[in-house]
């Protein structure tokens, strides 16, 4: 994937129409049914919903949440994502953020050091540094603990809540572009 096709992917308002890459499909994949949260079904990050059916996927597929209905990961979007990347092989999901501008690599709580595998880790960093100088970011999410992918480091700001903000500030340093992390605590943001 080229730094423009990342910068792209994250770009994505993730309200459009999803545009599915032909003959791809969920199949037994279920990871979405762990790791994301789903608020209305009140299911938590990194646990699985209680309708999740091993091997048949979800048990009220016909009724479910609008959130699932809606959602579909950049593996099912992206073309450019090879069957490494479908989430059940991955383990982890790899999506748009609400604010539609960065992406987020939501990992499974059972395998914490997955995105740093390759070919996972190489590619996620030229995401950041293809997409951060366009005030793009990538951030990892384990649970509520959170990675931010910087071009020049990974920064472990840990635990980061719903109603938690994570601002990220650019200033030229001898060496180029720094970048500064501030978790704001408590402040909702709406997107």
């Amino acid at each position: 994937m080229s730094v423009e096709d990342a910068q792209n992917m994250i770009s994505n308002n993730p309200r459009d129409i999803p545009r599915i890459v032909p003959g791809r499909a969920c199949g037994s994949c279920m990871m979405c049914c762990k790791i994301l949260r789903i608020e209305e079904l009140d299911k938590p990050t990194g646990v699985w919903c209680k309708h999740a059916v091993t091997g048949k996927g979800c048990g009220i597929y016909d009724d479910r949440p609008r959130t699932c209905r809606a959602f579909f990961c950049n593996w099912m979007r992206d073309a450019s994502l090879g069957p490494e990347w479908k989430p059940d092989r991955a383990k982890l999901v790899v999506r748009v953020q609400r604010n539609g501008t960065n992406l987020e690599v939501s990992v499974d709580p059972s395998f914490p050091r997955a995105w740093t595998r390759q070919p996972y880790y190489a590619l996620i960093k030229r995401w950041a540094q293809g997409s951060a100088q366009h005030r793009r970011y990538v951030f990892v999410s384990i649970g509520e603990r959170t990675i931010v992918v910087l071009p020049d480091r990974d920064s472990d700001i840990g635990r980061v809540g719903r109603d938690d903000h994570v601002i990220i500030t650019r200033r030229v340093g001898p060496a180029g572009l720094v970048f500064d992390i501030e978790v704001k605590r408590g402040v909702l943001v709406k997107t």
